[in-house]
């Protein structure tokens, strides 16, 4: 009964950012980790940045530099500043919990998009 609802999708100018966010809520246990992923049309969903519970931090190579995942484990939030925007970084983008003590599950959302127009 796990929900993840993601905003701050939308159109932004080649070079320009935008802000993520991403809340966790119904029956949560622990959350193990929290991250996002992409996707664009005809290629495979990929990891974008994954933030876990001791703050470990991973990213993609392709956004090293230019994005900043950050979370807020009071709200169950987890956030993704995108900075120097470009067309390839237009996809939909989908937020992931890894959630579960005893049995780790993993939850998305429904997704929001992200196009940057050159």
């Amino acid at each position: 009964q796990v929900q993840l609802v993601e905003s701050g999708g939308g159109l932004v100018q080649t070079g320009g950012s935008l802000r993520l966010s991403c809340a966790a809520s119904g029956r949560i246990f622990s959350i193990n980790s929290m991250g996002w992923y992409r996707q664009a049309p005809g290629k495979q969903r990929e990891l974008v940045a994954r933030i876990t519970s001791e703050g470990s931090i991973n990213y993609a190579d392709s956004v090293k530099g230019r994005f900043t995942i950050s979370r807020d484990n009071a709200k169950n939030t987890v956030y993704l500043q995108m900075n120097s925007l470009n067309p390839e970084d237009t996809a939909l983008y989908y937020c992931n919990a890894n959630i579960g003590i005893f049995r780790a599950i993993d939850y998305w959302g429904q997704g929001t998009q992200v196009t940057v127009s050159s």
